[in-house]
């Protein structure tokens, strides 16, 4: 059972990390539109910020899902066939955004490069709902029989808590990119989005505000209502440094709001990992849907092996694009907007 928690919260943990940063990928392509005009150096900019990191911050998904199959297959089992539909939406959006960024700057074509940046705002704001309205419906809990087979219907994952849920993270991750690109570029883009940090706060502090406490009074634990409220003030305290130009202070700020909100819905979650609306006795727990304990015991010396590795990689690769995207970087050295190479279609 102990190796069984320390799972829960090693998933927790991926899941956090998943939404911290790519949360702000998803952001920067919701923004896309706004960061420029047609075909404009600007949008490139915007793009080659989260350029050399997307796709090693999609690697958390990977492995909180790979997590969940190993630790706890009936979870796994349940959750992704009962959500079969909008965990399909997602993937084909991470797909087609992850082509987009590719395949934008391959032809010299403003038709083409319109395309590709419908791709890329599409890709990025399904992702950001349908998580969130995912891990609402797993908080709340679904239809599911006595075999642990979700009943409910595609219907009933559209409640008004889930929905709620989709607005929060879709607001929220914009914001986190607006306030990400203030601090990762310079020039006009840091300009149009320390404008849209303001106009995305607007949307996002209600939902976020809204969807915590009533997350609090249905399903809270009496330990998560200090973190309702801290990811609460700090969201608010970080669109007032955005409005100051305190960009770290901001981004540290929506970052904190992030790990405390999804902290908040775990630890309500806890110890179910897929509560029963049929009932409570149907429901899938830490205890009932986890793996042996051998296999808990030979994924946690994997984890303890490769897991530095992975982080110390990452952080490399962090500190070593830390520096701001101008547009005379890329105007003068063509770089592209997927990876930081040549760009041919400059």
């Amino acid at each position: 059972m102990e190796l069984a928690v320390i799972w829960f919260v090693a998933i927790a943990v991926l899941w956090i990390g998943f939404f911290l940063l790519e949360g702000f990928d998803f952001g920067v392509g919701v923004l896309l539109p706004f960061m420029g005009k047609r075909h404009s150096v600007d949008r490139r900019v915007a793009i080659n910020a989260i350029g050399p990191v997307w796709d090693a911050n999609e690697v958390w998904m990977i492995t909180a899902v790979g997590a969940m199959f190993a630790a706890f297959p009936a979870w796994y089992a349940s959750a992704f066939s009962g959500f079969y539909v909008p965990v399909l939406l997602i993937l084909l959006a991470l797909i087609v955004r992850g082509v987009a960024f590719e395949y934008r700057h391959k032809r010299d074509s403003d038709q083409w490069r319109d395309w590709w940046d419908r791709a890329i705002f599409v890709g990025s704001a399904v992702p950001a709902f349908l998580w969130g309205l995912i891990f609402a419906n797993f908080v709340r809990g679904v239809a599911m029989d006595a075999d642990h087979i979700v009943t409910a219907s595609l219907l009933d994952l559209f409640n008004p808590y889930a929905l709620l849920g989709g607005v929060m993270t879709l607001s929220l991750f914009t914001l986190h990119g607006a306030v990400f690109l203030t601090l990762k570029t310079d020039g006009p883009v840091r300009g149009r989005a320390r404008t849209a940090s303001q106009w995305s706060a607007w949307t996002a502090v209600p939902a976020v505000a809204v969807f915590l406490l009533w997350t609090q009074a249905a399903h809270g634990a009496a330990w998560t209502l200090p973190l309702v409220l801290i990811a609460v003030a700090a969201l608010v305290g970080g669109v007032a440094a955005a409005r100051f130009r305190r960009e770290g202070w901001s981004f540290l700020a929506t970052a904190v709001t992030i790990v405390l909100t999804f902290t908040a819905l775990l630890g309500s979650l806890f110890p179910n990992v897929l509560p029963s609306t049929t009932d409570p006795a149907f429901s899938l727990t830490v205890a009932n849907a986890s793996s042996a304990d051998y296999t808990l015991t030979l994924m946690t010396w994997v984890a303890v092996v490769f897991l530095p590795l992975v982080l110390g990689y990452q952080a490399w690769s962090y500190w070593v694009f830390r520096k701001r995207v101008t547009g005379e970087q890329i105007t003068g050295a063509t770089v592209t907007a997927g990876r930081g190479e040549p760009d041919q279609a400059a």
